[in-house]
């Protein structure tokens, strides 16, 4: 069933840090596969380990039963099995031992749920429908990853630049009119390969915004 909570959205840093897959078929290769790309140190159990877990650089793996002990010592833990028995053992192991637990296609046994994700660059858009409906969350995300285009990328840059370089002169980038900024022509200028012209309308929307 469905969550019927409300969700806080977060970002997590896992770059280095450990995570435990249960699970050897596809749905766990997808799991590791997405762990594996943000950097986390990836091991997965499970009574057979498919070819798609094998192939993924970096991941270990022990083919065996899963056990309660098996979540000690990682930061997240997902339960892919195909087997509700098991993956409400991992839900259970991670309760008891304070693990955050995801456990495929079953929200009852989650601490924590996967959105759907758009990615560009920098840019990460993450939907989800609190486990009513994934293929909606999908089909959302598919349509915002269409939005995004090479502009917005640009667009980051410069906002990132702009608020590393107000923080190196000692100012505060809070209270700052960034969103005047956004409204402005900034991506058409993109858009139009005025790079330049775009920067120095960013920079005199937050000047007008700091007066």
């Amino acid at each position: 069933m469905p969550l019927d909570r409300p969700l806080y959205p977060v970002s997590l840093v896992l770059h280095g840090r450990r995570c435990l897959v249960v699970g050897g078929g596809a749905v766990a290769a997808r799991k590791a596969d997405g762990l594996v790309s943000a950097g986390a140190d990836v091991h997965v159990v499970a009574r057979r380990v498919g070819a798609e877990v094998r192939g993924l650089p970096g991941v270990t793996w022990e083919e065996r039963d899963f056990d309660p002990a098996d979540v000690t010592g990682f930061l997240l833990a997902f339960a892919a099995t195909g087997d509700p028995a098991v993956n409400a053992a991992v839900s259970a192991a991670g309760e008891a031992a304070g693990i955050w637990v995801n456990a495929a296609d079953d929200p009852a046994h989650c601490s924590f749920t996967l959105p759907a994700v758009a990615r560009r660059g920098p840019l990460t858009v993450a939907v989800s429908t609190g486990g009513h409906s994934p293929a909606l969350a999908g089909w959302l995300a598919r349509l915002l990853a269409d939005q995004l285009g090479p502009e917005h990328e640009v667009l980051a840059r410069l906002l990132s630049e702009e608020r590393d370089a107000i923080r190196r002169s000692g100012r505060s980038t809070e209270g700052l009119n960034w969103q005047a900024a956004l409204d402005s022509d900034m991506l058409d200028l993109i858009r139009a390969g005025q790079v330049q012209q775009a920067k120095e309308r960013l920079q005199a929307c937050l000047s007008s915004s700091s007066v």
